[in-house]
């Protein structure tokens, strides 16, 4: 498994505390140099399953710049031919052809539209993208409402997003979409007609992300201003409650705590993660992970462009490690199996985690069926509290 940091944006979003900036053409060309410098250093041949570029916004770099990039990833690695590729976009990233400059008016059958903000989706990058080996788009969508997509401060509007996946269905079988829950002013009737479009959109696989208010960001500064309209905590748990019970019925088999896919669509990369699976982490922030040892590259881009890669290193113990199985693994609704953690560690799960497990299990927020252990429907929506029950 491999991850590609791209730091850029064209815009920071307000509740965004990803390490992301804007940056100009000279500094991406520097940043592509290191990241390439970076992969000829560490590259090791060994096989790759799953590469995800993440950001930021990787789709805010040239086709040429993305091109070096798995250039040197196929130098350094035996990338399987079967891998799964993913990119991340914000649909107003693939969008760059203004209809004044095609001469194209009135594109939605309207009298009068603003030459400003109208914009024709521009099929070269997308075809591009594919053409370079790209076989997953995951679109940073949000919300299909313009006034919380603004609230947001997105570069795109509904009518972009909609237009951006159906054309990207022309080129990619495997398109996912990011919805986002709990957000300032949003009401259960917001929620609900995002879902209805998801369902008529016809894409392959959906993550949501409750809101979260984060220090650094401009939510945070609003919010402690008071100046934010945020739902309720009884709202925002009935949001969730839509969101996993309409989304199944849609033909999305929840998979995962916030991750929804059509059979067989489901993230590969992030399953990996999930399962303890070893992966490299290229960029500014990046984390690594050789099943013993983590890594992180510093976060400052300016510090990375000038070859200061890895900065921190952790010895995973073998406590640490029964810990990550059991609370990353739980994420999956599959859970976890009893015989693979005594085949990793040696030890039966029950002698080391059968407290917080018949706990849970009381509390109704586990299940035990023969080798699995996993959550209830309950237990979903407070996986946190469960996770930290494992913490030894």
């Amino acid at each position: 498994m491999i991850y590609i940091h791209v730091p850029f944006c064209e815009r920071k979003c307000n509740y965004c505390a990803f390490n992301s900036k804007r940056g100009d053409e000279a500094e991406k060309n520097s940043y592509v140099k290191a990241l390439i410098e970076e992969i000829n250093l560490r590259g090791d041949n060994s096989k790759v399953e799953t590469i995800y570029f993440g950001g930021g916004t990787p789709a805010t770099l040239t086709l040429n710049q993305l091109e070096k990039i798995l250039c040197a990833v196929n130098k350094n690695f035996f990338v399987e031919a079967q891998a799964e590729i993913t990119i991340e976009a914000n649909p107003g990233t693939v969008l760059s052809i203004r209809n004044e400059e095609l001469g194209i008016r009135n594109y939605y059958g309207a009298k009068s539209i603003p030459h400003s903000s109208f914009l024709i989706p521009n099929c070269s990058y997308l075809r591009g993208l594919k053409v370079l080996g790209f076989n997953r788009l995951s679109l940073g969508v949000q919300s299909f409402d313009d006034a919380l997509l603004k609230i947001l401060g997105r570069i795109h509007d509904s009518r972009t997003a909609i237009e951006t996946i159906a054309l990207a269905k022309n080129f990619f079988v495997n398109v996912s979409l990011d919805l986002m829950y709990g957000l300032p002013n949003q009401t259960l009737n917001h929620l609900r007609r995002d879902l209805e479009l998801v369902k008529n959109l016809d894409v392959r696989h959906v993550s949501i992300y409750g809101l979260e208010i984060e220090e650094g960001t401009k939510f945070f500064e609003l919010a402690r201003a008071g100046k934010l309209n945020l739902p309720d905590e009884n709202t925002c748990a009935d949001m969730y409650d839509l969101i996993t019970e309409t989304l199944p019925a849609f033909g999305f088999n929840r998979y995962e705590i916030s991750n929804f896919a059509v059979k067989n669509f489901e993230s590969r990369h992030n399953i990996g993660y999930w399962t303890g699976k070893k992966y490299f982490g290229f960029g500014a922030g990046a984390h690594s992970f050789d099943g013993k040892q983590r890594t992180s590259n510093v976060r400052d881009v300016a510090t990375y462009i000038k070859k200061n890669f890895s900065i921190v290193e952790e010895v995973v113990t073998p406590q640490a490690a029964m810990e990550e199985f059991c609370f990353l693994g739980l994420r999956m609704t599959e859970g976890i199996s009893a015989r693979t953690f005594e085949k990793n560690f040696g030890k039966n799960i029950f002698d080391v985690f059968g407290g917080v497990i018949d706990k849970n299990r009381r509390l109704g927020l586990l299940e035990v069926d023969g080798d699995k252990i996993f959550f209830t429907a309950r237990g979903m929506s407070l996986g946190n509290e469960v996770f930290a029950d494992f913490l030894l």
